[in-house]
């Protein structure tokens, strides 16, 4: 299917590994040109090449993403090179495990700024130039903010607001026709995951529960499978989708998992 995103310009936040840079390589293959923002030079420029060597076009603006003016920044650097923005997807972040027993409020507040401050800022920053070409907006949310998961009070707390915050936005940009959508993830294998995985002392009996406990063929999600529902969201092909919290996660979530 052509999603019809050539040269589209895109940003994607944190587009540089995970679920990010599986974003990335699906918009470059679908010929849109990925803005990737991140704050490792590395890890951004190492994604950027390796589009291109595929013979996609990629972009990027370096960024702390608590800061809002570097925000404000990137956003600027994108438009002054391209002349325009067509979408935005707001995907970084991190499971930080600030909880109510082991944590405390300013670690609280601290990871609300870190996953849920920037997606605000992010589309504050570009609304003015997604309302000149009807752009779309994909915010990337988790399966914590309707199950919970435990001593992650500040991951869950953001992750609800991003749900809420899609749907205000969709009804707020109404009159500009930009469409907000989010994509609801669950068990997907990223280095953040890795990392999360092999912090069990029983991580390989840990994961193998995990992945037995996936309705659709008892597997974790691929970056790759959330990647091609954000860029249908982000196309004309899904042209009267607004305000929808769409879960890519083989059915984890709401599909009875003792099957």
């Amino acid at each position: 299917m052509d999603l019809r995103l050539k040269d589209k310009v895109i940003l994607v936040t944190g587009g540089d590994k995970g679920i990010g840079k599986g974003i990335s390589c699906v918009l470059a293959e679908e010929k849109a040109i990925p803005v990737i923002i991140g704050r490792n030079e590395a890890d951004v420029l190492s994604t950027v090449e390796e589009i291109k060597a595929k013979g996609g076009k990629a972009f990027y603006a370096l960024a702390e993403l608590t800061d809002p003016m570097q925000c404000k920044n990137a956003i600027e650097r994108t438009f002054q090179e391209f002349g325009r923005i067509d979408g935005l997807v707001n995907n970084a972040g991190i499971n930080d495990g600030v909880g109510l027993e082991n944590g405390n409020y300013n670690g609280f507040k601290r990871s609300l700024e870190r996953n849920v401050g920037h997606y605000y800022l992010m589309a504050h920053h570009a609304l003015p130039y997604l309302k000149k070409h009807k752009g779309s907006i994909v915010n990337i949310g988790s399966k914590t903010s309707v199950t919970g998961q435990g001593n992650t009070s500040g991951y869950a707390a953001s992750n609800g607001a991003r749900n809420s915050l899609t749907r205000e936005w969709a009804l707020e940009l109404l009159p500009y026709s930009i469409r907000v959508n989010a994509v609801i993830v669950a068990e997907a294998m990223t280095p953040q995951y890795k990392r999360w995985i092999s912090s069990f002392d029983n991580s390989d009996e840990k994961f193998k529960d995990i992945i037995a406990r996936i309705p659709l063929g008892n597997r974790m999600t691929t970056t790759e499978e959330i990647a091609n529902t954000v860029a249908f969201l982000l196309s004309e092909k899904s042209s009267h989708t607004t305000g929808q919290l769409i879960f890519v996660d083989g059915g984890y979530t709401h599909l009875d998992r003792s099957l």
